[in-house]
Formats: structure tokens, C-alpha cells, sequence
């Protein structure tokens, strides 16, 4: 199974970068210079952020990220890690449940043939990580997103409503890192 995982990771990531370099040629070839140089900036910029999401401690939530774009979403995700500094380790387990959550009620809550995006924004703290959840799209059954965020949230997860319209969904939520007791101990 995780032979099969790696082989369809491989696969999808080889098929985005022939995407891009054949958006480059083609900009060059029609003697888009200028952008074809933004294109290789937006490389730049997505490896910068896939990088800081990997080297958080978070494995599971980053992976779920990583190939989010690669499943049959109906809204495009997008993310970003503020801070590269290193962070403790947060209850990934949970996170990335929630998360997945998250991407079921909303794939079922909006329009399927809408321009749907989703922007993460991760921001490693002191005592936790923050992630700013914002959507942007249709939302054609809100009561499905109302039932989510208002179901009973573990103790680790705090949730706030930002915005909540037919078109936009914005909350944060709050993570505290794990304490080492607790730490080691989910390692035993």
C-alpha cells in the first residue's frame, strides 16, 4: 500500500511539473518573456511554502495538504506557513481528522462546477499554532457547514467564525502544542 502511495505521488507530481514547464516554453516560444520569468517565480514561491509545511511538525496534516490539489476536490486549495521557524509538535492526528472533516462537508456544501478556493494560512506561535481557514466560492447548502462548526470540537481545537455568507467562509482555529508528557507518551 505505501509502495502504491509513493508511485501515485510520483505520478501526480511529475504530471504538475510537465504542466509547468510546458507553460514556460510555451510563454517563451511566443516570446512571453515576462511570463514566463512569473511562472518560474510562482514555482519558487509554491516550493518555498511546500518546503515550510514539510519541515512542520506535522507529517500527516502536511501530506494531507500536499496532495489535496491531487484528489477530486471541488474547490482548489491553497496554503501558507508565515513562519519557517522551528515549531513543537501539535496533535497531527487530530488536526489532520479535522481537517479531512472539513474538506468532506465543504465538497459537499458547495456549487461542484464553481470557482471554489480554499487559503490556509499556518502561524506557528508561542504556545500553538494558529491555521486561518478562508473560503472563497458558492455555497449552496450552508446548513452542512453550519452543522460542522458547531459540532462539539475536541479541547485541543479552539474555533472562531469569522465570516460566514453564501460566498465566503472565514474562521481560525487555535492548536496548542503538546505538552512532553503528553509528547512521549503518544510515542510509547
Amino acid at each position: 500500500m505505501k509502495d502504491l502511495d509513493i508511485v501515485e505521488v510520483l505520478r501526480h507530481s511529475r504530471h504538475d511539473w510537465l504542466n509547468r514547464l510546458q507553460l514556460i516554453k510555451g510563454n517563451l516560444d511566443l516570446n512571453k518573456i515576462d511570463r514566463a520569468k512569473e511562472i518560474i517565480d510562482e514555482i519558487v514561491i509554491d516550493t518555498q511554502q511546500e518546503s515550510k509545511l514539510s519541515n512542520l511538525q506535522m507529517p500527516m496534516f502536511a501530506s494531507l495538504l500536499l496532495k489535496s490539489n491531487w484528489d477530486n476536490h471541488h474547490f482548489q486549495l491553497e496554503f501558507e506557513v508565515l513562519s519557517d521557524t522551528d515549531s513543537k509538535k501539535t496533535d497531527d492526528h487530530l488536526l489532520t481528522n479535522w481537517t479531512k472533516s472539513l474538506f468532506l462537508s465543504l465538497n459537499k456544501a458547495i456549487e461542484v462546477f464553481g470557482e471554489n478556493h480554499l487559503s490556509i494560512t499556518i502561524d506557528p506561535q508561542m504556545d500553538g499554532a494558529r491555521f486561518f481557514f478562508d473560503f472563497s466560492g458558492i455555497i449552496i447548502k450552508s446548513e452542512l457547514i453550519e452543522q460542522f462548526l458547531s459540532q462539539p470540537q475536541e479541547s485541543e481545537l479552539v474555533l472562531e467564525v469569522k465570516e460566514f455568507s453564501k460566498n465566503e467562509l472565514a474562521f481560525e482555529v487555535f492548536m496548542p502544542f503538546l505538552k512532553k508528557d503528553k509528547d512521549c507518551d503518544s510515542h510509547r
